[in-house]
C-alpha cells in the first residue's frame, strides 16, 4: 500500500497575551477575560476525501464515499471492519479518517474459497498466505488507524465484539455464488455478527439486481444480488434490518439476463477492443447498487 498524504492539519493554538503589569501594585487589576477563540469547524472526512488521488476522486460520482460512510455512522476513533479491501480504495480513506485512536480490521475471503475462482494459480495462493501480515504492514506504513486482519472463517477470538461497524462494499456476490461449495456466505456473515459490539452496524453496498430479474441471473455469478436475498441472509445471521438509501443507485444500469456487472466501469471486460461499446458502457457508469443498513441486537 502506498504511503498516504497527511490529510488532517493540526489546529493552531491561540496564545493568550499576558496581562500588563501596573506601576501601582497596591491596586490589583481584575482578572482578564480569556480571549474568545473563533469557532473552528473541522470536516475530517471531507479533508481526507480532498487529499485522495485524482484517480480515486474520479469514482466519487459512483461510490459516494462521504454519503456512504456517514449513512453507516462511521466516525473518527471507531473500530471498523472492511470486507474485501482488495486494492485498498476504501482502505486509503478509512485509515486517515478513523485516525490514530481508530482501528481498521481487514477481512478477506477464506483461503479455501479462492481456488473456486478461475484466475487463481499457485503464485496467487502463495501471496494470499501472507495477506494478513501484508495488510497490517501496509496500513502501518500508510499511517492513521491501527490495523488487524483475518480471513473469513478464521477470525481470531480476541476480535469478537470489538467493532462498531462492519462495512461490506461489493463483497457478497462471490460469497453467494460459492455458498454451495463451502458455506462461505454463511461463514462471512457469522464473522460479521461475531466481530460487532451489541448495537453495532452492519453496512452493505452491493450490485443490485432488479426484482423482475430471474433468480438464476441474481445468484452472484453475474455480480448482482436481489435486495430480498441480501436482507434474508443478513437476518438469518442474526441482524436486524434498519433501513436503506439510494445513495449508490444508478438507474442507467439495466442489465439483460446475459449481462454481468464487469461489463461496466471500471472493469469494462467486454469492450476493451470495441471503442464504440466502451463509450456506451462508460456513459452508463458503475453498477446500480443497494445500500443497506443492519444492526446487531443489544
Amino acid at each position: 500500500m502506498k504511503k498516504m498524504l497527511a490529510v488532517i492539519a493540526g489546529l493552531a493554538l491561540v496564545a493568550c497575551q499576558p496581562a500588563t503589569e501596573t506601576e501601582e501594585p497596591a491596586a490589583a487589576e481584575p482578572a482578564a477575560e480569556p480571549a474568545a477563540e473563533a469557532p473552528v469547524e473541522v470536516h475530517a472526512l471531507g479533508a481526507v476525501l480532498d487529499a485522495q488521488s485524482d484517480e480515486t476522486k474520479a469514482r466519487y460520482q459512483y461510490r459516494h464515499p462521504q454519503e456512504t460512510l456517514e449513512f453507516f455512522g462511521i466516525e473518527l476513533g471507531m473500530t471498523v471492519v472492511e470486507g474485501l479491501p482488495g486494492g485498498g480504495w476504501y482502505t486509503k480513506i478509512l485509515l486517515p479518517y478513523l485516525g490514530s485512536d481508530g482501528h481498521l480490521i481487514g477481512a478477506d475471503y477464506s483461503l479455501e474459497m479462492y481456488p473456486n475462482f478461475g484466475f487463481v494459480d499457485d503464485e496467487f495462493m502463495a501471496n494470499q498466505q501472507n495477506w494478513v501480515e501484508n495488510f497490517v504492514a501496509g496500513a502501518a506504513e500508510a499511517g492513521g488507524a491501527s490495523a488487524a486482519a483475518f480471513h473469513f472463517g478464521s477470525m481470531p477470538e480476541e476480535l469478537q465484539g470489538t467493532a462498531d461497524v462492519v462495512f461490506f462494499p461489493r463483497v457478497l456476490h462471490n460469497l453467494a455464488r460459492f455458498e454451495a461449495a463451502g458455506g462461505y456466505l454463511t461463514a462471512a456473515l457469522a464473522d460479521a455478527f461475531a466481530v460487532l459490539k451489541p448495537g453495532g452496524t452492519f453496512g452493505v453496498v452491493q450490485h443490485h439486481a432488479r426484482d423482475e430479474m430471474s433468480d438464476e441471473f441474481a445468484d452472484g455469478n453475474r455480480g448482482y444480488l436481489k435486495k430480498a436475498f441480501v436482507i434474508a441472509a443478513a437476518e438469518a445471521a442474526g441482524f436486524e434490518f434498519v433501513g436503506e438509501s439510494d445513495i449508490n443507485a444508478n438507474p442507467n444500469d439495466q442489465p439483460t439476463e446475459e449481462d454481468f456487472v464487469w461489463r461496466l466501469p471500471p472493469t469494462l471486460a467486454t469492450s476493451r477492443d470495441n471503442p464504440e461499446l466502451k463509450a456506451e458502457l462508460e456513459a452508463v457508469g458503475e453498477s446500480n447498487r443497494m445500500t443497506l443498513k443492519f444492526r446487531k441486537p443489544e
